[in-house]
């Protein structure tokens, strides 16, 4: 712990703090509602890609774009970014004095470590903004369902009690989600059904005597 908070690692122990304190600030701000990431990306300008991924050629706005501000929410890219300068700067120091026995001015360490924890910030926030754009483009994909036809199977579909149904689509995928009737039926295991329309997590279905593929 002392040579943590020892003046060549000052930089790098602050980085660390930071980040955990911001994590347990936004854990605590979502329980009650609230949002820091939200306030965090209002205050950055706007970071504008072309339609091929280019970049303007702007300076703050360049090196936003770089590190995928705009893509991924601002905190997650800060939080990265605190974590891998503060352990960069702490195994480099570690590294020198045990090999060396001294560490680097605190100034001067903090140079590779930026330049190591930049790149694997970009790196990461790249990952996790195809994940995010994944899960975006299938909540987008949910809209689709309606006109298909599902197979109830678990429980009894009612007006005010919805069961689990199936279907797949026209590329393979299972999907599961909730039915309610809308028709004023009652639906058993093993009945196919229309979904019509989406009310939240729950889709209105009425019979269908089209045979859906499981």
């Amino acid at each position: 712990m002392e040579f943590l908070f020892s003046d060549g690692n000052y930089p790098f122990a602050v980085a660390l703090v930071l980040m955990l304190i911001i994590a347990v600030l936004e854990g605590v701000l979502v329980v009650i509602g609230l949002g820091l990431s939200q306030l965090i990306d209002g205050l950055l300008p706007d970071v504008d890609l072309s339609a091929d991924g280019e970049v303007p050629n702007m300076g703050l706005s360049r090196f936003l774009a770089w590190l995928r501000i705009g893509q991924v929410p601002v905190l997650i890219i800060l939080v990265l970014l605190l974590l891998f300068f503060g352990l960069s700067g702490v195994v480099l120091q570690s590294l020198l004095m045990s090999a060396f026995g001294f560490m680097l001015p605190a100034i001067i360490a903090a140079i590779p470590a930026l330049a190591v924890a930049l790149p694997i910030t970009r790196l990461l926030t790249g990952l996790l903004g195809k994940v995010l754009l994944k899960d975006e483009t299938e909540a987008l994909s949910s809209a689709s369902f309606i006109g298909q036809v599902a197979t109830i199977t678990l429980g009894e579909a009612r007006q005010g009690s919805p069961a689990e149904a199936r279907f797949r689509d026209q590329f393979g995928t299972t999907h599961y989600l909730m039915v309610e009737p809308d028709d004023g039926e009652t639906y058993q295991a093993g009945d196919n059904v229309l979904l019509v329309q989406q009310r939240g997590a729950v889709y209105q279905c009425i019979r269908s005597d089209n045979k859906h593929l499981q």
